[in-house]
């Protein structure tokens, strides 16, 4: 893992497909090699960019990925459940969730996997879940809703379009109850999870599914990996 600065409090943790099975809803518009190009670009920037704010203490990345896994140094690496290695394992569902582990989704296991791995290394430790699809994230508008998430026991970030969830949030003690996929915003309001006051403009609500959305991040300042890589689509 990675300290940032001495006023850091949160460990962020990061679950990312490996990338041949990620994005396939890109599948119609980028071939298979250049949309686990995107993958990895993607999450490598979100990674720089929550190892740049002020507010992040460490990062984990929960991925059975080799690429991104070979570019741990910056950063610790969980291996995903159900997807090899030894690395922690989560529960698969926590004591309050009220759901069977037959229900637990893949990316929610990783979740929790991570949120297991932060704190047996961290004791304690605030948690934030972000996903590695935001090639567009600012340091700042990381730290702005870190801030919003210091004061509620659980919170939510959504996406751009008000339906799914881009960060989740536990602060120091509390058990985060995951429930991406669709309809995410909704379902993670239905267990606890409080939505944080993010503007519409943050780049932390910009995430990457659909096509549209390569569209809309090319109009954004984006991270160096995944802006070279659009560039040399274009080009």
């Amino acid at each position: 893992m990675t300290s940032g600065s001495a006023a850091a409090r949160w460990v962020v943790v990061v679950p990312v497909k490996v990338a041949t099975a990620g994005k396939t809803r890109l599948s119609g518009v980028l071939d298979d090699r250049v949309r686990a190009a995107l993958v990895r670009a993607m999450a490598l920037d979100t990674v720089d960019a929550a190892l740049a704010a002020s507010r992040v203490g460490h990062v984990l990345v929960v991925t059975a990925d080799p690429e991104l896994r070979a570019a741990a140094g910056r950063f610790g690496v969980v291996d995903e459940p159900g997807l090899g290695g030894e690395g922690p394992r989560a529960p698969a569902a926590s004591p309050d969730s009220g759901r069977a582990a037959s229900a637990v989704s893949p990316l929610d296991a990783a979740v929790l996997a991570g949120v297991a791995a932060a704190r047996s290394r961290v004791p304690g430790a605030a948690v934030a879940m972000l996903l590695g699809d935001l090639p567009a994230l600012r340091p700042d508008d990381l730290d702005a809703a870190l801030d919003l998430a210091a004061a509620v026991p659980l919170g939510y970030v959504a996406d751009a379009e008000g339906t799914g969830t881009t960060m989740l949030t536990a602060a120091r003690g509390e058990t985060p109850q995951p429930r991406f996929g669709a309809g995410s915003a909704a379902a993670h309001g239905s267990v606890g999870h409080v939505p944080l006051a993010v503007p519409g403009s943050s780049s932390l609500r910009r995430d990457v599914d659909l096509p549209a959305d390569l569209e809309e991040i090319a109009r954004l300042e984006l991270g160096v990996r995944t802006a070279a890589l659009l560039a040399r689509l274009r080009g």
